[in-house]
C-alpha cells in the first residue's frame, strides 16, 4: 500500500518544529493503534519480549515514557480540528478502529471507589489490559496487578484524549470513558468524520473554531492554531447552537441586559429567595417608558417582572460579561464574552452557560480578533478596559466563527473523544435514530451575515 503523505511534529524546542512523512502503517502506530493491535494477541502471554519500538524512537512528543512527567503526555496541537489533516487522520483512525473492534475490541473495567498510584489487585490488572489495547500503555511493561508510576502515567494520557483532568487517578469520570466500547467509538468517529467534511471549503485565512463537546475555542491563522482558550458553554437545558457566523463588534465595559428566559428562570427565583440580590448585584429595573423601577415595586411571586428590564451596570468584578463582549451575527441571541467567574475554565465540566460562550484569556483572543484594527494592540485594549469607559468597536474585516459540535477526531497522531452532551450521536440509540442523527450531521450549517439587532 502506498504512503500516506501525513507530517506529524515529532519535536519542538521553542517555534522550531521537526516533522517527518509516515508511512501508514507507521501512522497506525502513531495512533497507538499499532502498539495495541500487538497488544491484543499477546495479553493472554508472558509478555517476555516488548512489541516493536513506537516510530522515531522517543522523539514523538506523545509517545508514552512512563516516568509519570506531564510533559510527556499529549501536547496541544498545532493543527486545527477543521482541517484537511485532521478529516485524513480521522479517516486513518477509523480503519484502525475497525481492526480493533474486529478483534474483540477492549473489556470493561469494573468500576471500583478509585484506582490510583498504591493500588493493587486484579482490577488493576483488568486497567492495564484497558490503557494497553487503546494504545495509552505499553505492552512491554506487563501486567502486574500493582498501579504504579507507568500505569498513573498512561492513565494521565487517556484522560488528555477524552478531556478529562489529568490526575492519574482513576474515578467515576475515567471509568465512565474507559467503559464506552471500541464499537461506539467507533461509531462515534464515523459519525464525526461526516461532520469534519462539512467543512472542506475554504473558511478563511482567520477565522474562529468553537467546538461545543471539548468546550475550547481555537483560533486559527494561515492553517494554523494561534491561540486555545478553555471555554464555559451551554448547559444541557439551554444549549449552545450550531453555527456558522460572523463575529462583527467589540463592546468594552457593556452593559448586561438579561434575557427573558434568564427573568422566568433564575432571576425570579433568586429575587424570592434574597430581596436584595438585585441591588447586591447592581441589576437595575426599567418599564416600558424607560423609567427605572424599584425592585421592591415588583411582586416576585408572579410573573410581573417578565414585563421590565433589567440591566447590570458594567464592571470586571461582577458584571455577567465581565468586561467584553464579542457580538456575532446570529438569529439565536448568543454571543461570546468575559466573566467575573473565571475559576469555571479549570472545571472539566464547562457546560454553565444559558447558551453564550465565555472566553478564557479574553483579551488575548480579543487582541487577536481586532489584529487588523488600526490602532487596536494590546496596550490600548487594557488601556480601555482600566478605564471603565465604553466603547464599541467594529471589526475591519469581520471574522468568521464557526459554532461545531464534534466528539470525535484524530490529528498529530493522537485519537481524541469527548462527551456527546447534549446527546446528539445516538450512542446506544436504535437505527432508525442513528440513521437521523448521520443524516443531520450531512446538512450544510446555516450561514448568519445580517447586522445586529440593536
Amino acid at each position: 500500500m502506498g504512503k500516506v503523505e501525513l507530517e506529524l511534529v515529532l519535536s519542538r524546542t521553542g517555534t522550531d518544529f521537526t516533522r517527518q512523512t509516515l508511512s501508514r502503517r507507521d501512522f497506525t502506530r502513531s495512533l497507538g493503534l499499532g502498539v495495541a493491535g500487538a497488544a491484543l494477541g499477546a495479553l493472554d502471554g508472558a509478555f517476555a519480549a516488548p512489541a516493536d519500538p513506537m516510530p522515531f524512537g522517543n522523539q514523538v512528543e506523545w509517545v508514552q515514557k512512563y516516568d509519570a512527567d506531564e510533559r510527556l503526555l499529549v501536547p496541544r496541537a498545532n493543527t486545527p480540528l477543521l482541517s484537511a489533516q485532521t478529516v485524513l487522520q480521522t479517516d486513518q483512525a477509523i480503519q484502525h478502529y475497525r481492526e480493533l473492534v474486529a478483534k474483540g475490541g477492549w473489556d470493561l473495567v469494573p468500576e471500583a471507589s478509585t484506582l490510583k498510584v498504591g493500588s493493587r489487585g486484579p482490577t488493576v490488572v483488568l486497567l492495564r489490559k484497558r490503557l494497553i489495547t487503546s494504545g495509552d500503555l505499553d505492552v512491554s511493561v506487563g501486567l502486574a496487578p500493582v498501579f504504579d508510576s507507568y500505569v498513573e502515567a498512561g492513565v494521565k494520557r487517556f484522560q488528555a484524549r477524552h478531556g478529562l483532568g489529568l490526575t492519574g487517578v482513576v474515578a467515576q469520570q475515567t471509568f465512565a470513558a474507559m467503559n464506552v466500547s471500541a464499537a461506539e467509538r467507533l461509531r462515534e468517529l464515523e459519525l464525526n468524520l461526516v461532520r469534519l467534511k462539512t467543512f472542506s471549503n475554504n473558511l478563511g485565512q482567520r477565522h474562529v473554531i468553537m467546538n461545543i463537546p471539548a468546550a475550547e475555542v481555537q483560533t486559527i491563522e494561515s492553517g494554523q492554531i494561534f491561540s486555545h482558550h478553555a471555554a464555559g458553554v451551554g448547559k444541557i437545558d439551554r444549549q449552545s447552537p450550531i453555527m456558522q457566523a460572523k463575529a462583527l463588534e467589540i463592546n468594552f465595559n457593556p452593559f448586561w441586559t438579561v434575557p427573558a428566559s434568564i427573568i422566568r428562570k433564575d432571576l425570579i427565583p433568586k429575587m424570592q429567595a434574597d430581596p436584595n440580590y438585585l441591588s447586591d448585584n447592581k441589576i437595575r429595573v426599567f418599564n416600558s417608558q424607560g423609567v427605572e423601577v424599584a425592585p421592591r415595586a415588583i411582586n416576585w411571586n408572579s410573573m410581573e417582572a417578565t414585563n421590565y428590564r433589567f440591566r447590570q451596570d458594567p464592571g470586571g468584578d461582577f458584571n455577567s460579561l465581565g468586561f467584553v463582549r464579542i457580538n456575532i451575527a446570529n438569529p439565536y441571541g448568543v454571543y461570546m464574552h468575559d466573566t467575573p467567574a473565571k475559576g469555571v475554565f479549570g472545571d472539566d465540566f464547562r457546560f454553565v452557560s444559558s447558551g453564550c460562550v465565555r472566553v478564557q484569556n479574553v483579551r488575548d483572543y480579543v487582541a487577536w480578533l481586532l489584529k487588523d484594527n488600526s490602532g487596536w494592540d494590546r496596550d490600548r485594549i487594557d488601556e480601555v478596559i482600566r478605564s471603565g469607559q465604553q466603547a464599541t468597536v467594529k471589526l475591519t474585516p469581520v471574522v468568521p466563527v464557526y459554532w461545531v459540535y464534534i466528539t470525535a477526531w484524530a490529528n498529530e497522531g493522537v485519537v481524541q473523544f469527548r462527551e456527546d452532551i447534549y446527546k446528539r450521536d445516538g450512542v446506544g440509540a436504535g437505527p432508525a435514530a442513528v440513521a437521523a442523527v448521520s443524516n443531520a450531521a450531512q446538512q450544510p450549517l446555516q450561514t448568519f451575515d445580517e447586522d445586529l439587532d440593536d
